[in-house]
Order: structure tokens, then sequence, then C-alpha cells
């Protein structure tokens, strides 16, 4: 609870010489939030509304983001004015599709994973004949266009190349159908686009089109993380609002203490509740979705598995923990966009605040099951991966050269470095992707 006046409080910070730092006047605001201290909280993200902005320089767009996340993190528990203030909100699809757009074309992340990808297929079915790649995000035509056009010089020709692209929106599949088939008609390559409108953890592999005698090719891009989410039983008792409904008990207690008070009682509640989903990250049954999508996508037998994610650890419970990753991670991402693309960009506004900011609201607000940006490290995935059978596929010698050329083109500051044959994307020296391609064990 408070100690000590909030007013008092603000006058202290606005004598810290730390106070125009909006970065150090965030983490005490989380602090706040953290402890339930709903009052300093709330002059504390009034003050950092002077001193951000959405159109200012990479620090103060990004710390517009955490304030915002944390301003939800306290209104979602308040189950009424919640619903309120979202009830008239749609999130457009076309919105979604276009900033997933800007992203691939603002920076290279996404280009160096495809190209990556792109190069381990290429050498893993160099003799197959009928090559089936199942893409569980497929979103992008640029990606499977170049495999294309370099599958098409094969010696000995191209291979009959079947791609099922798994997405939860129609008119993205419908998209990439028409891209593919036109493309693949200019070549006169033989191709066959499988569609599959279905959420991740939906996925039934085993009704997917796959037969006997195809060299199966299964690619993930910036998507196994979401089925990290814990659903045990702890989870169910959380309501996406909140930890607890308002009833009448409740308000009979409300009328005996303001409603401040009861609100920082019932976010610290919520504080001690909140789940952990990483109780033992390295145990399949902590995150039993992603055990079972592991040992459907085995029963597929895959020739090669190449899983591209982001390099974070964002899978913990701890609320202040989690946010001082979160500034470590997006900091950088924010950084390279403030280096690369201009302050005015209507391009780079959009992806901030409807790409980079959902994610920062998902990883800040949400728990238990709505909380589906839980990054890990590479060092977890491949554990993981290893005790679900999986093997290390090492990487390709001509994909680096070819990656490094990428990543020039946009800064020098873009590097990738080897790690236990994986690859890490960077900005300067700090990793923020990773590339990792697999086999089961046969």
């Amino acid at each position: 609870m408070d100690s000590g006046s909030p007013y008092h409080w603000l006058r202290e910070l606005r004598c810290d010489s730390n106070s125009s730092n909006p970065i150090s006047l965030l983490i005490e605001c989380a602090k706040c939030v953290a402890t339930g201290s709903i009052k300093n909280a709330d002059i504390g993200l009034e003050y950092i509304s002077q001193i951000s902005s959405p159109d200012g320089n990479a620090v103060q767009r990004m710390v517009t983001y955490f304030s915002e996340a944390l301003g939800y993190r306290i209104v979602k528990h308040l189950p009424g004015v919640y619903k309120a203030l979202n009830s008239s909100k749609t999130s457009l699809s076309s919105d979604d599709i276009l900033v997933q757009k800007y992203f691939y074309d603002l920076c290279p992340f996404l280009k160096f994973s495809y190209l990556i990808t792109n190069q381990a297929i290429i050498e893993s079915m160099e003799f197959e004949k009928v090559v089936h790649i199942i893409d569980l995000h497929c979103s992008e035509p640029a990606q499977w266009i170049d495999l294309l056009q370099t599958l098409k010089k094969r010696k000995g020709g191209p291979p009959h190349l079947k791609i099922t692209g798994i997405h939860e929106k129609k008119e993205v599949l419908e998209q990439m159908s028409l891209h593919l088939t036109a493309e693949a008609g200019k070549l006169d390559f033989p191709l066959q686009f499988n569609p599959i409108v279905s959420k991740l953890e939906d996925v039934d592999f085993d009704n997917l089109p796959v037969k006997t005698g195809e060299a199966v090719a299964i690619t993930s891009v910036l998507q196994l993380h979401s089925l990290l989410a814990t659903d045990d039983e702890m989870a169910g008792r959380i309501s996406p609002a909140g930890p607890t409904s308002f009833n009448l008990q409740r308000a009979v207690h409300m009328s005996q203490r303001t409603f401040a008070e009861w609100l920082e009682r019932d976010m610290i509640n919520a504080y001690i509740l909140s789940p952990d989903s990483a109780l033992s990250p390295l145990f399949l049954g902590a995150s039993p979705k992603m055990g079972i999508f592991l040992n459907a996508m085995r029963k597929l037998q895959p020739k090669l598995i190449v899983v591209t994610e982001q390099e974070s650890n964002l899978n913990g419970c701890n609320l202040l923990e989690r946010i001082d990753r979160a500034l470590y991670f997006y900091s950088a991402l924010f950084d390279c966009l403030e280096s690369t693309v201009t302050r005015t960009s209507m391009e780079r506004q959009k992806l901030e605040s409807i790409l980079l900011g959902k994610q920062i609201k998902n990883i800040i607000a949400c728990e238990g099951v709505d909380r589906k940006e839980r990054h890990e490290k590479l060092e977890k995935w491949n554990l993981r991966l290893e005790m679900a059978g999986c093997v290390k596929v090492p990487l390709s010698y001509n994909g680096r050269i070819e990656a490094t050329n990428l990543l020039q083109k946009y800064s020098h500051k873009y590097k990738f470095r080897e790690v236990n044959d994986c690859l890490l994307v960077c900005w300067s020296d700090i990793p923020l992707f990773s590339v990792s391609a697999w086999s089961f064990r046969r």
C-alpha cells in the first residue's frame, strides 16, 4: 500500500535528477502498480504523459506504449470500466495485415529469417522429388516466391512443391494463393497451395494433406511462443477482466473505504495470485499445449523444422522482471527504427502503435491464457526442442553470406552471430531474434 502522501512522492520526483528520464520514471510506476500503490502510479503515469510522445525520439515513443500498458493493467481490474473503454474499439483485420507488411519492409528480421529458412530447405531437399512445406504462419508471399525462383534453377529440375499455408485470417491466405499461383504460372513451376484457416493452437495435424513419400519441412516464424501460455487450474480461476468479479459483498466493503483503497487491495491480490507459466520452463508439463503441439508435429516425420523466435526472456510471472526485460528488448527495436526510418513516417508510426504497442500491452497488462507474448531465449528453445526429440540441423554457409549482405543494406549496426549451430540477428550487440533448424530423431 502507499507509504506517505502521493503528493510528497511527486515533489520528490520533480526534485530528482532522474525525473526527466522517462524510463526511470516508468520503472518507478511499475513498482507502484506491482505493490498496489495506485495513487502514486496514477501520478507517475500522468507525469510520463508530459515527457513522452508517440512522435518523439525512440525512448519517448517506447515509453508511451509501456505507460499505456501499465494503465491497461490497472484498468483491467475494473471490469466495468475496462469494458466501457473498449466496447467500441475494434481491431481491423486490414490494419493487422498492413503492419506486418511494414515490419517486413522497415526491418530486416523477417527477410533474414526467410533467407536462412529457404537456404536450409534448398540444401536439405536437394534430391527430393516431392517437397511439402507446412508454413505455420503463412503471410508473406515474397518468401515462397524467392524459393520458387531458386528451385526452378535446380540441377535436374525443380521438385513438385506443395505448400500448406496456415493462418487464422482467410483473406491473408487468399492473397498468398493469388501471388504464388501467378508466380508458379510464370515460371511453369509445379506448385500446389493448400490454405488452412486456423489458429496455431487449433491446427489439426492429423488432417493436413500430407502423403506418404513427401519430404516435409515445417517453418515457424514468431509463432511457437504463443503456445507457452499457461492453461492450468490457477489460470482458470483468474478471469480475463481481473482476479475476481464485482459482486454485492464487495460493493458493501467498497462503501466502507475509498474506491482507491479497494482497487489497491485488488491489485495486490492479483499480483500475488498471478500464475507463473514458467514454473519450470524446461518441463513440458508446464506448457502442455507446446508438448502436444510438438508431439503432433513429430507424427508427420518432418525432414526439417526451422524456428524463428524473439530472443528475450518474457515468460516469467514477476511483473517487474518482465518489464525490465521487455524494456531491454524493445528499446533496441525502437532504436533500430529511429536509426533507419524517419520520425514522421506514417508506416513507422502504425508499426509502433499497432504491432509493437499491442505486443507490449499483452506482455504487461495480461496474465494467464491471455498473455500470448511469452518470448524465451534460444537456450530454452534448444532444450525444449531437444527434450521433444529434435536434433540440430546446421545452417547453411551460403545462407550466412547472403544474410550478411542483406543486413548491411539496412545498417552497419545490424549483425548476426552463430551460437551452437543457430543464428542470432542483433542490433549492435543486442540479440533480438534467433533462427534454428531441427529434425526429429529417427
